[in-house]
């Protein structure tokens, strides 16, 4: 088993540069960091390589790595990082399809994003749609709230105009989410095959997005609150369809 002791490793460096998105765009790979997500990402087959303070932690079928906590300190993001870090291939490209489908629209917080993942995957969401404005999928804080979802249903990166369209010609109706009038989530008929569209966390839904859209929705709240945050009521939302 291959051993490496210096963050000034140049394996470790390149390793390094994939905390930016340009570079993960370059070698199509992305880091994961703690033993749920390499679980998760093990079953998916994207693992390629773990690096591991100890040979106990050894994980069956990538190349395994030991290094120091050194290592592992330079190359995570979090505050207090496990011991293990993994190297994936990025996901392959994938057909738009199924029954349900959750479509963003320039989320820009990777914890929001990362949320709405892991809700889709418990309520029975087939395929995640993110717009080419929003924030990265491979985004650390983003991967970690998924908290290993990512790598059990779709998430896909896509023109919404686009997909919009194409899931109209299939069948699906569309809804978009906006305080500002609509149908109150309540009084909806659930649906088995839907799609939602969340918007912007603090512009909504765009206005060309909204238009495209068969119906406008909301949620009914206290009237001494203005929103929910978009990953909360995205999930509201989703269970009600599932409920």
């Amino acid at each position: 088993m291959r051993k490496i002791d210096s963050v000034n490793n140049q394996f470790i460096k390149k390793l390094a540069k994939l905390q930016l998105k340009k570079y993960r765009d370059q070698a199509k790979k992305f880091l994961i960091e703690g033993y749920h997500m390499i679980e998760e990402a093990t079953q998916s087959g994207l693992l390629e390589t773990v690096l591991i303070c100890d040979e106990i932690d050894v994980v069956d079928g990538p190349e395994n790595i030991i290094v120091t906590e050194g290592v592992i300190e330079k190359l995570a993001q979090s505050k207090t990082p496990q011991k293990i870090i993994g190297v994936c291939r990025y996901f392959p490209q994938r057909l738009i399809d199924g029954q349900r489908f959750l479509l963003l629209d320039d989320i820009q917080d990777p914890g929001n994003l990362g949320t709405l993942i892991r809700s889709a995957l418990g309520f029975k969401v087939d395929c995640v749609i993110v717009s080419p404005d929003s924030v990265d999928i491979y985004n650390d804080k983003a991967l970690r709230a998924t908290q290993g979802a990512i790598f059990k249903l779709k998430v896909i990166n896509a023109e919404l105009l686009k997909t919009i369209n194409h899931l109209k010609s299939i069948g699906i109706r569309i809804y978009s989410t906006s305080p500002d009038g609509g149908t109150p989530l309540s009084t909806l008929a659930k649906e088995k095959a839907y799609a939602l569209v969340l918007g912007n966390e603090s512009r909504g839904v765009s206005k060309r997005i909204e238009e495209s859209c068969n119906r406008n929705i909301y949620i009914e709240i206290n009237n001494k609150l203005d929103s929910l945050n978009v990953a909360v009521a995205g999930s509201i939302i989703m269970y009600y369809f599932n409920s």
